[in-house]
């Protein structure tokens, strides 16, 4: 049987602009203890790299990005059954209240989902949300369809359409 999985609460600082989520911590996110762990996840390199920083690679140091630009984190489900890390094998997700948490975040201007999975469960739960949601490619090694490129280029778009960087 599929173990269930549970995730970690949002990080959120006052002043957040944009809440990206993703869909459930990975098993490596889960050991760790700490949002896109997995070394070939392109989450903070990407997040840097929109920033024109570099990744300080430590958990102290990408607090610090978020913080400073404004970017809060969390996942669209709270706990799930899944065995591995494939979003495609989540099953029994429940969902974060995340019109809850937009209501007490109102400097938030944006919902910014990594991946489809992502973006799939938010809009099964909550269809319609106060502010705008957007599906973005995922920054997961098992999504290689897309080039690191082609994927930063589509998230600075998206970025850069909601005001959500200088």
């Amino acid at each position: 049987m599929e173990e269930r999985k549970t995730g970690f609460p949002p990080l959120c600082f006052p002043g957040a602009r944009v809440l990206i989520l993703g869909s459930m911590p990975s098993e490596m996110s889960i050991a760790a203890g700490f949002y896109y762990a997995n070394p070939r996840n392109a989450f903070w390199p990407l997040l840097a790299a929109l920033f024109g920083e570099t990744d300080g690679g430590t958990q102290e140091a990408r607090t610090r990005l978020l913080r400073a630009r404004g970017v809060a984190l969390w996942d669209s489900a709270a706990s799930c059954r899944r065995r591995g890390s494939l979003d495609s094998a989540i099953r029994a997700a429940e969902i974060n209240d995340i019109p809850a948490f937009l209501a007490a975040h109102a400097s938030l201007r944006a919902v910014l989902c990594n991946g489809k999975a992502a973006h799939r469960l938010l809009m099964r739960a909550y269809p319609a949300l106060p502010c705008p949601v957007r599906a973005l490619p995922s920054t997961s090694p098992a999504a290689a369809s897309l080039s690191f490129a082609e994927k930063l280029a589509l998230w600075a778009r998206a970025f850069d359409e909601f005001h959500l960087r200088p």
